[in-house]
This record gives structure tokens, sequence and C-alpha cells, in this order.
């Protein structure tokens, strides 16, 4: 195998223990927060100069799809002849992509009929803290989400600055899918469509509430 350069050994110790605590590969967008680099393009030259030394199999079209040579990980290789084990998640109703959109209510969320949507674990991982959201609206086509696409979210209230969020504005009760930039006092909820404005909002009025996995799109 070839020697690994510092940051590749910082990134392949990173997958082992992400690994370790989640029971599923970390997403470039995991590998680029939690070893403090520049962009996803510095993650995925790397990631491509680990697998080309050895130390990974990886599937470059799942968002998952990284597994450490000896095995551990559970992402898809390319070269695996098996159908990918499915995990389901609920669909927890609609978020606007545009203007906020008003909570669901309480007896929505717990609903024990809400339906279930089969996603790959190599998208979700063991499912835990992630379900889906149906998009309402177009403030986020350039980050190609549009209107009634999926959203896979991962429940969490810290999110890394420009992540694609799921945002509650607190004294509105509303929520919002935006790219997520705190700026001191306030936050800018910026949409990826560049015919609309970003919500500006002080920081005690926004709670995250989940961050954007994946887009699921079902075809005609």
């Amino acid at each position: 195998m070839k020697e690994l350069s510092d940051k590749q050994a910082r990134i392949l110790d990173f997958i082992e223990e992400f690994i370790d605590e989640h029971d599923y590969p970390p997403t470039v967008r995991d590998i680029q927060y939690g070893c403090d680099l520049s962009s996803t393009s510095v993650v995925k030259y790397n990631l491509d100069r680990l697998t080309e030394g050895g130390y990974l199999n990886r599937d470059s079209e799942v968002s998952r799809g990284i597994a450490i040579r000896n095995g551990r990980g559970g992402g898809r290789t390319g070269s695996s002849s098996r159908e990918p084990e499915r995990v389901a998640v609920p669909l927890m109703g609609t978020i606007a992509a545009g203007s906020p959109f008003p909570l669901p209510q309480s007896d929505t969320w717990s609903d024990p009929g809400i339906e279930q949507i089969d996603l790959p674990q190599s998208v979700v991982g063991r499912g835990d803290g992630v379900y889906a959201l149906k998009v309402k609206g177009d403030s986020m086509i350039d980050a190609l989400i549009g209107d009634g696409d999926l959203v896979i979210m991962e429940s969490t209230h810290e999110v890394g600055n420009g992540q694609m969020a799921a945002v509650r504005l607190v004294n509105e009760d509303e929520t919002t899918l935006k790219h997520f930039f705190p700026e001191g006092e306030n936050v800018r909820l910026q949409p990826a469509n560049s015919q609309m404005e970003p919500i500006y909002a002080s920081s005690d009025n926004v709670e995250v509430m989940s961050r954007v996995l994946a887009v699921w799109r079902y075809m005609p």
C-alpha cells in the first residue's frame, strides 16, 4: 500500500472512528466538516487516492458508499452483487423550499399510520433519527431540489456553515429548508435560487431541526 499523507491519514482515522460510533460510513460532507477541510473536492481527491492505494472500497454514486478495505463500514462496493439492504423511514410531512411554512400539527408527527419510505441502508445507515419530508416550493432548485421531491433528513440541532438544513423560526412557528449561515448574532437562511432573497433572523429565533442527507426523487 502507498504511504499516506498526513491529510489522508486524518481522513482514514476519521472514517474508522465514525464507523465505530455510528455503525455506518460518513458522507463526503461529514468528512469535510469532521476533518476541517476546505471543500468537498479536497475530500473526493483524497478518497480517490485512498481507494487507489488499497485502503478503501468506494462507490462514488452512493452517499455513504465507503468501506474500509478490511471489510468494516458496510458501504456498498461496486463489486458487490447483493441487493442493498433497505431501511424504512417515516415520511413526516411537508417542508417549504420557499417562504417559511407552518409546522405539521403534533398529531401528524405521532400518527402510527404514517407513510414509510424504503431507502438503501448505504444512504440512511440504521435509520436512527432519519426521516423524509416532501418539498414544497422551488427556492432550492439550483441545488437540484424541486417541488415534490423528498429530502432525507437526519435529526440534529447543529449544522456546519453552509449546510442545507430544516430550520424553525421560533416566533413564527414556521419551518423552511435553506443553506444555514451563522453571521454573528444573526443567521442567514440562503435559498439556492438566484431569483430569491435570503431570510435573515436573529440567532435566538432560529432552531436547527435536521440536516439534509440526500434527495429522493421518483421518476415517472
